[in-house]
């Protein structure tokens, strides 16, 4: 083969290797959401204030907010983001203004009984269960309960939390979720399925994000993740203010 011949096809091979190449960073850029779009920014911007939900948590909350807003169930700039991945004796809920990004409430919030005892790692859509349910949630009415001030939960995941309101899955306060109870015990104590909060906190919390607001209770639940009519596809943004 002659040196001309050796050239062109060596050069075919290198054209063919950075076309792979191009080929390969066009379908990264496309398997991820691009850094640095508002998205990323406010999730950032939440994890700055609230620590303890993490960057992934607080973006999939704002990804759920995004398409129920699109199916006009809510009006409202508020979403409630509850992570489940650290230990019951760590604020894990956060109210935020999705326009800005802002935590308004940052707070402790016990699983069920049916989850685990310090670290929640089992969630069922099953009464009976006491276990917390993952997905997305739209609150409803306030009500007084066997647990006082109360608020009602619609669950609108299939296969997720949608027993929610016939399991009476509701935010209520809590004498076993406190910051001394956690340090007394290293953990929160156990609600049947609820959010349940600090009786110092709960009321203002509920009075803030009652009446179609967006709740998601997050774990990095894969299944959850993947079928989610909430999550994930094309989405108009997060609104504007006002």
């Amino acid at each position: 083969m002659s040196s001309l011949r050796l050239r062109a096809s060596a050069g075919r091979r290198s054209v063919a290797a950075v076309g792979l190449a191009l080929c390969l960073v066009a379908l990264a850029a496309r398997a991820a959401p691009a850094p640095g779009n508002r998205l990323t920014r406010i999730a950032e911007t939440i994890h700055a204030q609230a620590p303890n939900i993490s960057i992934a948590a607080a973006a999939t909350a704002l990804d759920a907010y995004a398409h129920v807003r699109l199916r006009h169930l809510t009006d409202k700039p508020l979403v409630t983001i509850v992570d489940y991945s650290p230990p019951s004796n760590r604020r894990r809920l956060a109210v935020v203004d999705v326009h800005t990004g802002k935590v308004l409430f940052y707070t402790y919030v016990a699983q069920g009984k049916g989850s685990g005892l310090k670290y929640a790692t089992r969630f069922s859509n099953e009464p009976g269960s006491l276990a917390s349910s993952i997905g997305v949630y739209l609150t409803g009415r306030t009500f007084y309960g066997n647990d006082g001030y109360s608020l009602r939960l619609h669950g609108l995941d299939p296969g997720f939390n949608t027993a929610a309101y016939r399991r009476d899955i509701v935010v209520h306060s809590a004498w076993y979720v406190s910051k001394a109870f956690a340090q007394k015990y290293g953990r929160m104590g156990q609600s049947w399925g609820c959010f349940a909060l600090s009786r110092n906190v709960e009321r203002a919390v509920v009075q803030l994000i009652r009446g179609a607001t967006v709740l998601v209770g997050y774990y990095p639940d894969p299944k959850w993740l993947q079928s989610s009519p909430f999550l994930g596809g094309p989405v108009r943004g997060l609104g504007s203010a006002g």
